[in-house]
């Protein structure tokens, strides 16, 4: 079955960065665009970014362009987030995402705390 094992997450000053990983299994991963989302407390899941099956197309949310960076390792079945100057409002959940035939999977989620 299909599984997403996010991780990376963690407690990080402002203006720091990080890496989020997401190891995909149970299926065949480059053939799938990934996504990220994010969900900080009290607030509706948001898109983060995506990546297409080979990379080489990437989108963000608007607020998030220039600082966060998404891209994919086919041979390792594993899509990364570069966070670089964070900020306390990038506090939240973190989870990828695969849309397959009409099913959406997520993984567990990574937490993301930027104190300020």
């Amino acid at each position: 079955q299909v599984q997403l094992v996010e991780s990376g997450g963690g407690l990080v000053q402002a203006g720091g960065s990080l890496r989020l990983s997401c190891v995909a299994s149970g299926y065949t991963f480059s053939l799938y665009p990934m996504r990220w989302y994010r969900q900080a407390p009290g607030k509706e899941r948001e898109f983060v970014a995506s990546i297409n099956y080979s990379g080489g197309i990437t989108n963000y949310s608007d607020n998030l362009k220039g600082r966060f960076t998404i891209s994919r390792d086919n041979a390792k079945s594993t899509v990364y987030l570069q966070m670089n100057s964070l900020k306390p409002e990038d506090t939240a959940v973190y989870y990828c995402n695969v849309l397959r035939a009409t099913t959406d999977y997520w993984g567990q989620g990574t937490q993301v705390t930027v104190s300020s």
